[in-house]
């Protein structure tokens, strides 16, 4: 039987993990999360993670992190060497979401191409209504769309699934900040790629894996 991996997790990459682990019974992968609204207060990521790592790592020889840098300014990165000098516990590769879900080159692209583009995922086209537009009290201040949209031009839906629904709610969230819309189905990235690859770590035989699309 292969060894188990705690895979300590951002919330907003529940569902999807959970989706992978599924379909490719990866029955070895435990998820433990912390709140997605730690992103609206970055810096509290890294010591959360840290007491989520020093509690758990007696009863776990794997550990995955499953954030990227997420606005941590290369603290996360400072205190996994901190907890793992040799690098035993890794995390998600990039700066965010977009970029392992996108692939780094992709993502790059998509960046260039417009500078001015405000960015979602599954998890962000699900939450917009309250991560977006209550949270920035655009609901009650409507005036401040200018203000904190104004260098924006474009909003690009980088979807994990092929879902309807939230399709729909995307379109509805680029009307809403009056932006250009556009979807680039990038399915689950480097976000599969990486928990494959510390799942099979934990195997002695190769493990077949399902493609999400």
């Amino acid at each position: 039987m292969a060894d188990p991996v705690l895979v300590i997790a951002c919330g907003a990459l529940a569902r999807e993990i959970q989706a992978l682990k599924r379909v490719n019974q990866w029955d070895h992968l435990h998820l433990q999360c912390l709140e997605a609204s730690l992103h609206n207060r970055p810096e509290q990521i890294t010591e959360r993670l840290r007491k989520k790592i020093q509690a758990q790592r007696a009863h776990y020889q794997r550990i995955f992190i499953g954030y990227a840098d997420c606005g941590t300014g290369g603290a996360l990165d400072r205190m996994l060497l901190e907890e793992s000098p040799e690098g035993e516990i890794q995390r998600l590769p990039g700066a965010h979401c977009y970029e392992f879900y996108a692939g780094h080159s992709e993502f790059a692209e998509l960046h260039e191409a417009e500078l001015g583009t405000f960015y979602l995922t599954d998890f962000l086209a699900r939450h917009f209504q309250y991560l977006v537009i209550e949270t920035l009290q655009l609901d009650q201040h409507p005036e401040l769309l200018e203000i904190y949209f104004a260098g924006y031009r474009k909003l690009v839906y980088l979807s994990q699934t092929q879902d309807k629904t939230l399709l729909g709610l995307a379109k509805q969230a680029a009307q809403r900040l009056e932006l250009e819309f556009q979807q680039v189905h990038v399915g689950y990235g480097l976000l599969q790629t990486k928990l494959n690859q510390q799942l099979e770590g934990s195997r002695e035989s190769q493990m077949h894996v399902r493609i999400l699309a």
